[in-house]
């Protein structure tokens, strides 16, 4: 009897994993996919914000691509429960799904501020593609849009917004931009180049409500004037969408927790992307990283596992990479641990400023801001992301890197890292389109 797998989300983690069951048993098992819209790239909705691509564009695996990859589908569907126990998945309109295993690759959703106003009209988040579609309809050229949020989801539709003639404010309860992705020196940086570019910013202020004012929305803080504002986009967290496992008996703490398999607690339950709890490659501690190349991988370990290969996950890598207004924005790995040894270095004439933190002579985690056309980031970005997943020993390179933080060319090819990085596919095998069999007909 076939294989029966059962996909739960068709996110960058679900797609990935079917692909790879496809590629690796050429159409011999059984998948059902259940998602509740149909398969699209998060990662492009701020194009499509800002009209660099149509609406058709965003959408990922067609109808026809998974009647191709003979996947059955149960489109505009959600889980509503899990009974591991039957092998069972019930849907929200009480359709039953027995698997033989299923990947739960659910994703997360938007949080907003709890503050009273926070759910009234013209309050968006920038999350799903309605929310886009959303927004779009709200922005217009001279509109004042107010973000709450500097993080990196706020940072990624930043420039979206400014090319569409808003004018931005950013408002941030915590001390500085983009708090969990650079440090105190390179949030200063990023700051006075957005600042340069027209960008108002406020950060350590509270938000307490948001209500009407002649036809705008008015945002009120603690401590500091009101905002008036034609449209406010809530950047201010997501949260996974696990609350439909309450009862099924798989062990939670922020995420799923997996194994370095990606199993859940039982064993032919994986878990995938924004909802799964697992290796971080550097620390070894069990992590969310709720991020796009995370999500792929997994999907792409987890495929191959339940094809019938054994592939172990060498555990994910923190990164973050966002371009703002020409600047390039990136951390690595443990570039905040305490504690670490650290070497930085600053050219604020040029808006570049690294950081490399240290655990004896390997590269545990780096941070790199640049302008986008400089050769100091364009060339550095890929390098040290390089050193900090491959862990490479620099040996005498980092008292190199010490005098010269932003001579990291030398070191990256006397360590050899490429060679280590060659060998390192997620399934220690280039990938391949799915090979499924064709009818022929005369």
């Amino acid at each position: 009897m076939a294989a029966r797998h059962l996909i739960i989300g068709a996110g960058t983690a679900g797609l990935n994993c079917i692909r790879t069951i496809r590629e690796e048993d050429g159409g011999a098992s059984e998948i059902t996919l259940v998602t509740a819209e149909r398969p699209y790239s998060r990662m492009v909705l701020p194009y499509y914000l800002d009209r660099s691509i149509a609406e058709s564009h965003v959408f990922t695996a067609t109808a026809a691509t998974l009647a191709t990859w003979k996947v059955k589908t149960h489109i505009g569907r959600k889980a509503a429960s899990l009974n591991p126990q039957a092998n069972a998945l019930t849907l929200d309109d009480g359709t039953t799904l027995e698997y033989d295993d299923c990947l739960i690759a659910t994703g997360s959703r938007a949080v907003k501020a709890p503050v009273p106003g926070a759910d009234s009209p013209g309050v968006h988040s920038f999350w799903t593609l309605d929310q886009a579609r959303a927004v779009i309809a709200g922005i217009a050229p001279g509109s004042h849009v107010v973000m709450v949020g500097a993080g990196f989801i706020a940072f990624t539709i930043l420039n979206s917004i400014l090319s569409l003639g808003a004018r931005l404010t950013i408002v941030e309860i915590a001390p500085r931009i983009l708090p969990r992705m650079v440090d105190d020196k390179g949030a200063a940086l990023v700051e006075a180049w957005l600042k340069k570019h027209g960008v108002k910013i406020l950060t350590g202020v509270a938000l307490t409500k948001i209500d009407d004012a002649r036809g705008k929305k008015r945002l009120r803080f603690k401590k500091v004037g009101d905002l008036l504002a034609d449209l406010v986009i809530m950047a201010t967290g997501i949260k996974p969408n696990l609350e439909w496992l309450q009862g099924s008996g798989i062990r939670m703490n922020h995420g799923i927790l997996v194994d370095d398999h990606l199993r859940s607690s039982v064993p032919n339950v994986y878990a995938a992307g924004d909802v799964a709890e697992g290796k971080d490659g550097v620390t070894g501690a069990p992590v969310v990283h709720a991020i796009e190349p995370t999500a792929m991988e997994h999907g792409r370990v987890i495929g191959a596992n339940m094809a019938g290969r054994d592939v172990a996950y060498r555990g994910s890598l923190n990164m973050n990479i966002v371009e703002v207004l020409k600047l390039d924005v990136a951390s690595f790995g443990a570039w905040d641990a305490s504690g670490a040894e650290a070497f930085t270095g600053l050219h604020p004439e040029r808006s570049a400023y690294r950081k490399l933190c240290w655990s004896g002579d390997r590269l545990t985690g780096a941070i790199i801001i640049g302008q986008a056309g400089d050769v100091w980031t364009t060339n550095d970005v890929g390098m040290l992301k390089g050193l900090v997943q491959t862990g490479v020993r620099l040996g005498a390179w980092k008292e190199h890197l010490r005098r010269n933080p932003f001579d990291v060319k030398p070191a990256f090819i006397a360590s050899r890292t490429t060679a280590r990085l060659l060998p390192e596919t997620t399934l220690g095998r280039p990938s391949r389109a799915p090979e499924l069999p064709t009818t022929v007909t005369r």
